[in-house]
């Protein structure tokens, strides 16, 4: 079982105008939904959808709380988070004249003391595989996600900015940054697909076991134990990319928990993200048959 951990969760709202947004006049969105988002309840959604079991924790408070929780309840998935007293952050992305626009909150402030009750829900599950994803609320650091990665036998993942991921100190199964976080991790050139497989290599020296990073257009690398593996993406008509690190992530995941190999785990990572890419909001779309169309994704082993 794969257990998420989003500490600083998050109602995603998703407006698309049919117009430019213009300054200083009231802009009306054609369409509007909202979402259950934060990159562990995110990839908790995708982990369902590709029917793996898992368990969505984390801390969520106030009225965009209780709309988090009915969500997931709604999608089947066990949920044991910590509740605190304020909101959770409500995310924007507006979407006009194929431009993406993102306004996020920073998230309501916390104390320490949170993470005591995390890890207890974490013990209680006993998972094979951890996720922390997302970024931290004021009040935690970087010590929240150590004492996660230490307190279990479960192997701990972790998808986290790139000075948060510099600044780890523990032994980590995965990482999953995407090119901008590579480089901040690791400060090296990330220009081109053998540039992230050497920044991937040197952030591997720095406790993680596998770097799976996302590069956009250029597709997605893993590095680990085996070697270096670059992935090509799919021809797909790209409507919105929120959420897309996450679905890789989930793939590979997923993939991993059956026991397949690095190479079937990124194929199946950007199978996933390319179904996700295809449509707007953070939805789940029909992932049943992913597992067929990675066949359909070009991998290659890199020197």
């Amino acid at each position: 079982m794969i257990l998420t951990v989003t500490y600083n969760p998050a109602v995603d709202q998703t407006m698309t105008f049919d117009e430019p947004l213009v300054a200083e006049t009231v802009n009306r969105a054609t369409d509007a939904r909202f979402d259950a988002g934060g990159k562990g309840i995110n990839v908790s959604q995708f982990l369902t959808g590709l029917d793996t079991e898992t368990v969505a924790t984390g801390l969520l408070g106030g009225f965009t709380g209780e709309f988090v929780t009915d969500q997931l309840a709604a999608a089947g998935i066990e949920t044991a988070f910590v509740e605190i007293e304020a909101p959770t952050r409500l995310n924007t992305t507006a979407l006009a004249d194929g431009t993406e626009y993102k306004l996020n909150q920073s998230g309501p402030a916390v104390d320490g003391s949170v993470v005591d009750g995390l890890l207890d829900r974490i013990a209680r599950r006993d998972p094979e595989r951890v996720l922390v994803g997302g970024s931290l609320p004021p009040g935690l650091d970087t010590d929240a996600i150590d004492r996660i990665a230490a307190a279990g036998s479960w192997e701990t993942t972790v998808d986290v900015d790139g000075d948060l991921l510099a600044a780890l100190d523990g032994e980590y199964a995965l990482c999953k940054p995407n090119r901008e976080e590579l480089a901040a991790a690791t400060g090296r050139p990330v220009e081109t697909v053998d540039d992230c497989v050497t920044a991937a290599g040197a952030l591997r020296e720095q406790g993680f076991e596998r770097v799976v990073a996302s590069l956009g257009a250029d597709g997605a690398v893993l590095v680990g134990p085996d070697g270096a593996i670059h992935a090509e993406p799919l021809d797909i008509d790209v409507v919105d990319t929120v959420g897309a690190g996450d679905a890789l992530l989930s793939g590979v995941l997923a993939s991993l928990e059956r026991g397949e190999s690095d190479d079937l785990a990124l194929a199946t990572g950007v199978a996933v993200a390319s179904r996700v890419v295809a449509q707007a909001g953070t939805g789940v779309p029909d992932l049943n048959s992913v597992f067929d169309d990675r066949s359909a994704v070009e991998t290659r082993r890199v020197d």
